[in-house]
């Protein structure tokens, strides 16, 4: 049974008539009339009875006449979501965050594409690491990921820059400095550092290093935890001081006071997909998370 046969039998069964019906196709009459014919042959069965003036049902037609407009709202239904699908308008994209840009760009992110894309499906998983994410991207476990990206690149990983943020001091709040309006990152030379994991698993770790160093000293204690919420919390507990990215000022926790620096310390934030060929869908969300995020 031909698509084409359903869409006559239908124009014919609402018309009543070959030649309305073959004007409402677009089609020549005898065409019609031929489709018919071959729609009955392919199913064994008499679906119209015809005179001069009028064609009418069999009981067959008019059996048939449910099942073929239910097969065309089937089609129709198919073919709009095959048009959402190429447009970007609909699909599953994962995104993966690291855990710095968990809390304030993934419930914006998640908020924008419900409102602007409501046929996308997303999933969204916070808290993660370079490498992880990374590794995500070119194994096909995330979309698109938002990360601290280094300055050697990663092969395969395609990286579109957001934003760059400034760093600020995580203390706890009964700190003796917690009180000031800014502080050099000096004061806290003798101070334990609560740090993402070493070597290649954290950008956020060899950064915040790299900071102290430039103020003259080197934290004599480490203490590394794998969470941006984890680290602070560790703060507020009295575990030592933090370096985070202003934008982790967002999570709020009892007991630990967010402090700018006097120095000029920045990280970036970057917007990564797979080099090649990516679904429309996670273009379209690609093109919203620069939208929310980019200054």
């Amino acid at each position: 049974m031909e698509l084409r046969h359903v869409r006559s039998f239908l124009a014919l069964v609402e018309e009543r008539h070959f030649g309305r019906a073959a004007a409402r196709l677009h089609i020549a009459q005898p065409a019609l009339s031929q489709q018919i014919k071959q729609l009955e042959r392919d199913l064994g069965t008499v679906l119209f009875t015809r005179s001069t003036r009028r064609v009418e049902l069999t009981e067959a037609g008019a059996d048939l006449t449910a099942y073929a407009r239910s097969i065309l709202a089937e089609v129709e239904r198919a073919e709009a979501h095959m048009a959402m699908l190429a447009s970007g308008h609909a699909g599953r994209v994962s995104i993966g965050f690291v855990g710095t840009a968990t809390y304030d760009v993934l419930p914006q992110v998640a908020r924008t594409v419900r409102a602007e894309l409501p046929a996308v499906s997303l999933e969204l998983h916070g808290e993660l690491l370079a490498p992880q994410l990374v590794e995500g991207l070119l194994d096909g476990t995330y979309d698109l990921a938002l990360f601290r990206p280094g300055p050697a690149g990663h092969s395969g990983v395609r990286v579109v820059p957001l934003r760059t943020e400034r760093l600020v001091a995580v203390l706890p709040s009964h700190h003796p400095l917690a009180g000031r309006r800014r502080i050099p990152l000096a004061a806290l030379a003798d101070e334990p550092f609560v740090v993402h994991p070493s070597r290649e698993r954290s950008s956020m770790h060899e950064r915040v290093l790299a900071a102290c160093a430039r103020a003259g000293f080197e934290p004599a204690t480490l203490v590394e935890v794998g969470e941006t919420s984890t680290l602070v919390v560790f703060v507020a507990a009295g575990h030592g001081v933090a370096l985070v990215p202003e934008s982790v000022q967002s999570l709020r926790v009892d007991g630990v006071t967010y402090l700018p620096l006097t120095e000029t310390e920045t990280v970036d934030l970057g917007l990564a997909r797979r080099t090649g060929h990516n679904a429309p869908a996670t273009e379209r969300v690609a093109a919203v998370i620069e939208s929310c995020v980019r200054p």
